[in-house]
């Protein structure tokens, strides 16, 4: 197996394991901050308002934070993140009933996201040779799935244990934690861009990285669909296990797809690559039109997720490819904006479509969004050819 090969390298288990501990929070929020908030007496407009600045703060900051890396290394701005967002949860932990206290710790919270995920895989080339590459992403994208099974298990465990609060405080303590293993690590305290970028778009000046940005933008917009689906599925037609169950059967296919697709040795371009994978994901959406009964459900759950992990991880592998050096870690960071905000959409939009028309025209929006990500490659595809050195192999060449 190669992930047991590239789990033996020096420094990679222990970069995976904790960049997975300090992402934890991140998959926690969504559900920790509205269970404290609500546990504290607060209403669930200023629930939704919490909830959209930690969301919004996330998406505005990941960029900024990920050009701060490029210019000034890894360790400082880790550090600075994790005690930074630490404190933002602990100030809604601490007085949850003081509305403006909430707000500013949504805030802090969220606009300081410790930028583990654009520094592991900005880390990547330098951890694993140029032939296994592929498979550190397709392994990267694996633990990302697993964060999201196991956020909500480990704040489903500590209110049912301890309390909705409590919840934070272990948000503070996981995201620390996870930081310090990574920070302190050799690979990340030597890591600099190789060169640093003066032009103020930064990665955004590469177009074809524009088209691809968007087409993740696409893909999240599906994800968002399906959350909201999910639920109303659930609760008209009725699931074992609920929505959670349909999340989890969507968990469970994707990151069978993505070690699956890991494990092999690809020849074809990656462009094509992603455009194949996109239409296979858009096979599984459009036949979600459907909405079959709970027996055929699960399967198309699992059919949805199949394809999912492995574009995620063909499209990591096109942004280390495609961004102009010196910006590779805000190109990861931009990803991770346009994606939240796709799925952001996708999930107000899919409501708002649930409560005024029939739900098959709900789950279209999941196939529409999709779409516009095929559409999107097929018309940009040789926009994602690389024509010059990509930034990741130069700093494989600087590190050699």
């Amino acid at each position: 197996m190669p992930y047991l090969h590239l789990l033996r390298l020096p420094s990679v288990f222990r970069l995976l394991t904790g960049s997975w501990v300090g992402r934890l929070p991140s998959a926690m929020a969504a559900l920790a901050i509205p269970l404290a908030l609500r546990d504290a007496g607060a209403s669930y407009g200023f629930v939704g308002v919490t909830a959209g600045t930690f969301a919004i703060s996330a998406a505005v900051g990941a960029p900024l934070v990920g050009r701060w890396v490029d210019r000034r290394g890894q360790t400082l701005i880790l550090l600075v993140t994790a005690f930074v967002a630490a404190a933002g949860f602990i100030a809604i932990a601490a007085a949850p009933d003081q509305r403006a206290l909430v707000v500013v710790g949504a805030a802090l919270a969220g606009a300081a996201t410790p930028p583990l995920e654009p520094c592991l895989r900005a880390l990547w080339p330098d951890l694993v040779p140029q032939r296994d590459l592929e498979s550190a992403y397709a392994l990267d994208s694996s633990a990302q799935e697993m964060v999201f099974v196991a956020g909500p298990l480990v704040v489903a465990g500590t209110v049912a244990v301890v309390s909705p609060t409590a919840v934070l405080w272990a948000q503070a303590l996981l995201g620390v934690a996870g930081v310090l293993v990574v920070a302190t690590a050799g690979p990340s305290r030597r890591w600099r861009a190789e060169a640093k970028s003066t032009d103020w778009l930064g990665p955004l000046r590469r177009r074809g990285l524009v088209v691809l940005l968007a087409c993740l933008a696409g893909v999240g917009f599906a994800i968002g669909t399906l959350n909201i689906l999910v639920v109303h599925y659930a609760e008209q037609r009725g699931f074992p296990g609920g929505a959670p169950g349909l999340l989890a059967l969507h968990a469970g296919g994707s990151l069978v797809g993505v070690l699956v697709y890991g494990a092999r040795k690809w020849t074809a371009p990656l462009p094509r690559r992603a455009l194949v994978l996109a239409l296979c994901l858009l096979t599984g959406y459009t036949l979600l039109i459907l909405l079959p009964p709970a027996p055929l459900m699960g399967p198309l759950m699992v059919l949805t997720g199949l394809f999912l992990a492995p574009l995620l991880a063909t499209t990591f592998m096109l942004v280390g490819e495609l961004a102009p050096q010196g910006t590779v870690t805000e190109a990861f960071a931009w990803l991770i904006t346009l994606f939240a905000t796709g799925t952001s959409l996708g999930s107000a939009i899919t409501g708002g479509v649930l409560q005024r028309y029939d739900e098959h025209w709900g789950a279209a929006c999941g196939a529409l969004g999709v779409s516009l990500t095929v559409a999107l490659l097929f018309a940009g595809r040789r926009g994602l050819i690389v024509d010059k050195e990509p930034a990741s192999e130069a700093l494989a060449a600087d590190a050699a």
